[in-house]
C-alpha cells in the first residue's frame, strides 16, 4: 500500500492498547505471558501530515477462525509490529485484513472457502476495518467524512455481505463495486506481494530456484504486469477506432448514391403523370365494359327462360310412369287372390293333419302298452318252462342217488364220511394259521422297535454332524480372519466389498452402501459382546443403502457371491451426517447402560439404522440374570425401556424371559486364539461321538435286515396255510350242497312239476290273446299313418305351388316400389323444373335492375357511352398492372409532391465532395496516421 509508511497485519483474539514508545525488557516478558498478541508502533522524529489517505486505523474481529473476539485493534500512523506466542492470532489479523477488504479465500493460503474462516459451531464471522480519509485526495469527503468503516460478514454457508459506513455510522452502500472503487482510489492492491506478503508466498519466493517464478514475482510487485494488460487494452481500443473510421467512410458513399437516386426520381415524375391519366381512361372504359357484359347476360337469360318453358319431357315421363304403376298393381292383386285361396286350403289340411297326428299318438301309445303286456306274458311262459326243466333234472338226479354202490353203501353215506375227515383237517390248519399270525405279529413289532432305535440314532448322528460342521466352519472363519477380519462375517464378504467399491467408483451408486454392520461397530466393554450380538442377531451381517436404486444394484452384486436364499439383509434408510436427536426417547438409568451406550461407531448411518430397525436406545444391558428378572419383571422398568439383555445373552421382557442359545461371541469377540483353542477339543469330542453313533447305526441296521428276512419267510408259510384252509372249506361246502340235494323228496318234486305244467298251459293261452290284441293295434296304427302321410304330401304340394307365386309377388312389389320411387322422382323433377323457370324469371328481374344501376354508375363516370373492343378481364389486368407499377414507383421514389419538395433540399449537398471519395479517404487516412 503505497501511501502508508508500512504495516504488517494479522488476526488476533485479544486486544492490547497501542504504545508509542519502545517496549523495555520487563514489558516484553509480560507480553510473552499473555495469551493474545501485542503490537508496537515506532514514531519518527518528523511526523508526516495527518491527511494521508488509505491508512488502516483499526480492525475488529468476531468469531473469526478460532478466535471469539479481537478488537478494536488500534494501529499507529507509522510502522507497526505485532508479536505474540504461537496460536495467539498474529496470522489471523493479516488474513482478516485480506478477506475484509474483499480478497478471495485462496489468496490468504489459510482456507479454500470463506466458510472455513467462520469459527466452529458459529453461524457467521464479522470483520470491521476503518480506513483514514483525510486531505485533498479524500474519497467522497462530504459523504464518508474523515473515516470509512468497512463491515464485512461471512456466513457459515460461504456467502459474504458488505456494509460501507461513514464516520458517524450511517450506511452509505452495501455493494462490492463501491468497495473496489475505494481500494482503487487509495491504491490498495491486495494481490500485490509488495503490499501484502503472506507466509506461504514469502516461503515460495525464498525457496524458489526458478527464474521464471522470480520474474513473475518481479512483474507483479513492480506493477509491470498491470501495465502490460493496460497496453494490450489500448491496442485493442485503437483497432476498434480504425474500424469505426472505415465504417463512416462507407456511409459517405451511401450519401452519394442517395443523391443520384433522388435525381432519377425527379426525372421520372413526368412518366408517372402519364400513367395516372392512362389509368383514369381505363377506369371509364371498364365501367361501360361492365354495362355491356350485364346486357349480354340479360339477353342470354331471356333465351334460357324461353327454352325451358318449351321443354315438356318431364310431363310425358310422368304420365308414362303412372300408367306402368297401375298395370303392376292389377297383376299384384291377381297373385294375392291366388295365394289367399292356396293358404286357406293349406290351413284346413293343417288342422286335419294335427287331428291325425293326435290319433296316431294315441294308437301308438296303446300299441306299445299291449306290446309290453305281450312280452311280459311271453317272459313268464319262458321262465315257467325253465323251472319245469330244472324240476325234471332234480327228479332224475334224486332217483339215481338211491341206487347202491359196489360196497353196499349209498352215495350219501360215503359223502358224510368224507366230510368228517375234511373238518378234522380244517381244524388243524386253522390252529396252524393262528400260531403263524402270532409269530408274524411278534416279529413285526421287533422290526418296528429296531427301526425306531435306528431312527433315533440317525437323528442324534445328524445333530452331531451339523454341530461338527458348524464348529468346523467357525474354525475356518477364525483361521481366515487372522489375515482378514471381514471373513468372520462370511468368506464372500471381502470380495463383495471390493465389488461395491468398484461399482461406487464407476458411478453406479448414488451413495456407497455401508456394511456389514458388525464390522463398523466396536464395544466399550468387550465382556458384553454376547449380549450385543444376541440383541442385534441378523443385523450384524446386514448392509445399509441410502435409496432403493442403490439397493437394486447391491442385490445384483450379492447375486454374484451368494445363493438367493442365503444373502445378507439390506436395510434402506436415507443417509444422514448426524445421529438422530433422541431427547425424550432414549432410556436413561444410572446403573445399567443401554445397547446404544456400549456401541462405538464412527458412522452416523450405522447408529441411525440400528435405532430405526432394532431400537437400541430403548434396550438395557443388565449383566446378572437375577437382577435382570427382578428389575424388569418384579419392579417397574424405567421410562422408554421395553426389554433387556443379560451378559449371557438372555432376553428379558416385563412379562417373559428367553434363554440365549449363544455361548460365545462370533463377530465382536477379540481373542481369536482363545476361541480356537476352545473349538479344538469340541471338534475332537464331536468326531468321536459321530464315529460311535455310526457304528451303532450299522449294527442295528444289520439286525433289522435279519429280522425282516425271518418275517418274510413266516409270512410266505402263513399264505400257503391260508390257501390250504380255503381249499378245504370249498370242498366241504360242495359236499354239503350235494348231500342237501339228495335229501329232496322225489314225490314232492313230481307234484310241483305237474302244477308247473298246468301253469305253463294257462300262460300260453294268455300269450296268444295278447298277440291277437297287439296285431289289432298295429293295423290301426298303419291305417292312420297312411292317412297322415297323404295329408302331409298335399300340404307340401301346396307349399311348392306357393313358392313361385310368392316370388312373383315379391318381384311385382319390388317393381311397384321402384316405379313409385321413379314417379316421385319425376314429380320432383317437374316441380324443380317449374321452380327453376320461376327462379330464372326472378333472376331476370334482378339483373335488369342491376343493369340499370350499372348504366347510372357508368354515366356518372363517363357521360358518353364508349365503344369497348376488349373484355373486362383484359382491362382489369391492365388496370392492376398500372396500379402495381404506380405503387412500386411511389414505394421507391415517393409520391410526386414529396419528390418535388425533397429536391431543393438535396441541392444544398456539396456535390464536389461526393464526386471525389478517394481524396476524402486519403485525408482521413492522414488524420489517423
Amino acid at each position: 500500500m503505497s501511501k502508508r509508511k508500512g504495516s504488517v497485519i494479522t488476526n488476533a483474539v485479544a486486544v492490547k492498547t497501542s504504545r508509542v514508545t519502545v517496549v523495555d525488557a520487563k514489558d516484553a516478558t509480560e507480553d510473552k505471558n499473555n495469551q493474545g498478541p501485542s503490537f508496537k508502533h515506532f514514531p519518527k522524529t518528523a511526523q508526516p501530515a495527518t491527511g494521508d489517505i488509505g491508512i488502516i486505523e483499526s480492525i475488529t474481529l468476531k468469531n473469526f477462525m478460532c478466535h471469539h473476539l479481537l478488537g478494536p485493534f488500534q494501529f499507529g500512523p507509522n510502522v507497526n509490529f505485532i508479536v505474540g506466542n504461537n496460536g495467539s492470532g498474529k496470522s489471523a489479523i493479516l488474513t482478516a485484513l485480506i478477506v475484509g477488504l474483499g480478497g478471495k479465500a485462496t489468496v490468504t493460503n489459510r482456507g479454500i472457502s470463506l466458510k472455513d474462516f467462520v469459527k466452529t459451531n458459529e453461524n457467521a464471522a464479522d470483520i470491521t476495518i476503518k480506513l483514514r480519509n483525510r486531505g485533498p485526495d479524500a474519497y467522497k469527503m462530504d459523504v464518508y467524512g474523515n473515516t470509512i468503516s468497512i463491515e464485512h460478514r461471512l456466513s457459515s454457508d460461504g456467502s459474504r455481505t458488505y456494509k460501507l459506513k461513514s464516520k458517524s455510522g450511517n450506511l452509505i452502500s452495501n455493494k462490492k463495486e463501491e468497495l473496489t472503487t475505494i481500494l482503487d482510489h487509495f491504491n490498495i492492491q491486495l494481490d500485490n506481494p509488495v503490499s501484502i506478503l503472506s507466509q506461504e508466498m514469502s516461503k515460495q519466493f525464498l525457496h524458489s530456484k526458478s527464474d521464471t517464478d522470480k520474474y513473475k514475482f518481479f512483474m507483479k510487485a513492480t506493477l509491470l504486469e498491470q501495465m502490460k494488460r493496460d497496453y494490450i487494452y489500448i491496442k485493442h481500443t485503437k483497432t476498434v477506432t480504425r474500424q469505426q473510421v472505415q465504417r463512416h467512410e462507407e456511409c459517405l458513399k451511401d450519401l452519394k448514391q442517395e443523391f443520384l437516386q433522388r435525381k432519377e426520381r425527379y426525372e421520372n415524375v413526368s412518366s408517372f403523370t402519364e400513367m395516372k391519366s392512362v389509368l383514369e381512361n381505363l377506369k371509364k372504359t371498364m365501367a361501360w365494359c361492365l354495362v355491356r357484359e350485364k346486357e349480354q347476360l340479360v339477353e342470354q337469360l331471356k333465351a334460357d327462360i324461353e327454352k325451358e318453358e318449351n321443354h315438356n319431357i318431364h310431363q310425358e315421363n310422368l304420365q308414362l310412369c303412372q300408367t306402368k304403376v297401375i298395370q303392376m298393381e292389377k297383376k299384384l292383386q291377381e297373385i294375392k287372390s291366388q295365394l289367399d285361396r292356396i293358404r286357406e286350403e293349406q290351413e284346413s289340411l293343417t288342422e286335419e293333419s294335427l287331428k291325425l297326428k293326435e290319433q296316431d299318438k294315441v294308437t301308438g301309445r296303446a300299441h306299445k302298452e299291449q306290446e309290453v303286456v305281450y312280452f311280459r306274458a311271453l317272459n313268464k311262459l319262458k321262465q315257467s318252462e325253465k323251472e319245469q326243466d330244472l324240476l325234471q333234472k332234480k327228479t332224475t338226479k334224486a332217483k339215481a342217488s338211491i341206487i347202491l354202490n359196489s360196497d353196499g353203501e349209498t352215495e350219501y353215506a360215503k359223502r358224510q364220511k368224507t366230510l368228517c375227515g375234511l373238518r378234522e383237517q380244517l381244524e388243524e390248519l386253522e390252529n396252524k394259521c393262528t400260531q403263524l399270525n402270532d409269530e408274524v405279529k411278534n416279529k413285526r413289532q421287533a422290526v418296528f422297535k429296531g427301526k425306531e432305535e435306528r431312527d433315533k440314532l440317525r437323528l442324534e448322528e445328524k445333530n452331531i454332524q451339523a454341530s461338527y460342521e458348524s464348529k468346523l466352519k467357525r474354525k475356518n472363519q477364525l483361521l481366515a480372519s487372522r489375515s482378514n477380519k471381514l471373513k468372520r462375517f462370511g468368506d464372500s464378504v471381502p470380495d463383495l466389498l471390493d465389488s461395491i467399491t468398484e461399482a461406487h467408483v464407476s458411478g453406479r451408486f448414488v451413495k456407497k452402501p455401508v456394511g456389514p454392520i458388525g464390522s463398523c461397530i466396536s464395544l466399550k466393554d468387550p465382556t458384553l459382546a454376547v449380549a450385543v450380538e444376541c440383541c442385534l442377531r441378523s443385523f450384524m451381517k446386514a448392509f445399509c443403502c441410502d435409496n432403493y436404486k442403490d439397493e437394486a444394484v447391491l442385490q445384483e452384486l450379492m447375486s454374484q457371491h451368494y445363493p438367493k436364499s442365503n444373502r445378507p439383509q439390506i436395510i434402506v434408510c436415507p443417509f444422514s451426517e448426524k445421529v438422530y436427536n433422541l431427547h425424550g426417547r432414549k432410556v436413561c438409568h444410572p446403573e445399567f447402560p443401554s445397547v446404544m451406550d456400549v456401541i462405538i461407531s464412527t458412522s452416523p448411518v450405522i447408529m441411525n439404522c440400528l435405532i430405526d430397525m432394532r431400537g437400541i436406545e430403548s434396550i438395557l444391558i443388565i449383566k446378572e440374570k437375577a437382577k435382570a428378572r427382578r428389575f424388569m419383571q418384579r419392579g417397574r422398568p424405567p421410562k422408554n425401556c421395553r426389554e433387556a439383555f443379560t451378559v449371557e445373552g438372555d432376553q428379558v421382557y416385563p412379562n417373559r424371559y428367553y434363554t440365549s442359545d449363544f455361548s460365545m461371541a462370533k463377530y465382536l469377540g477379540g481373542d481369536l486364539e482363545t476361541e480356537l483353542s476352545m473349538l479344538e477339543p469340541d471338534l475332537e469330542n464331536l468326531q468321536a461321538q459321530l464315529s460311535r453313533f455310526q457304528l451303532q447305526v450299522a449294527s442295528v441296521t444289520e439286525d433289522i435286515v435279519g429280522m425282516e428276512s425271518k418275517l418274510n419267510s413266516t409270512i410266505m408259510t402263513l399264505k400257503k396255510t391260508v390257501a390250504s384252509v380255503n381249499q378245504v372249506k370249498a370242498t366241504i361246502t360242495e359236499l354239503e350242497t350235494a348231500a342237501e340235494d339228495q335229501i329232496d323228496d322225489i314225490s314232492s318234486l313230481e307234484e310241483v312239476a305237474q302244477e308247473n305244467q298246468l301253469k305253463i298251459e294257462a300262460e300260453k293261452q294268455t300269450v296268444h290273446e295278447a298277440q291277437t290284441e297287439l296285431d289289432k293295434y298295429q293295423k290301426m296304427a298303419e291305417d292312420i299313418g297312411c292317412k297322415y302321410s297323404s295329408v302331409r304330401e298335399r300340404i307340401d304340394q301346396l307349399s311348392e305351388e306357393m313358392e313361385p307365386l310368392r316370388d312373383e309377388q315379391l318381384k311385382l312389389e319390388t317393381e311397384c316400389v321402384k316405379h313409385e320411387r321413379n314417379l316421385k322422382t319425376l314429380e320432383n323433377k317437374l316441380n324443380s323444373h317449374e321452380d327453376n323457370v320461376q327462379a330464372m324469371k326472378s333472376e331476370l328481374t334482378q339483373r335488369e335492375e342491376q343493369l340499370q344501376e350499372y348504366v347510372v354508375k357508368a354515366t356518372k363516370i363517363s357521360p358518353e357511352r364508349l365503344h369497348v373492343p376488349g373484355s373486362t378481364k383484359s382491362i382489369d389486368a391492365e388496370i392492376t398492372r398500372l396500379k402495381k407499377k404506380i405503387k412500386v414507383y411511389e414505394s421507391s421514389h415517393g409520391e410526386q409532391e414529396q419528390v418535388v419538395s425533397s429536391l431543393p433540399k438535396t441541392s444544398h449537398i456539396k456535390i464536389h465532395q461526393l464526386q471525389d471519395p478517394e481524396e476524402n479517404q486519403s485525408e482521413t487516412g492522414d488524420e489517423n496516421a
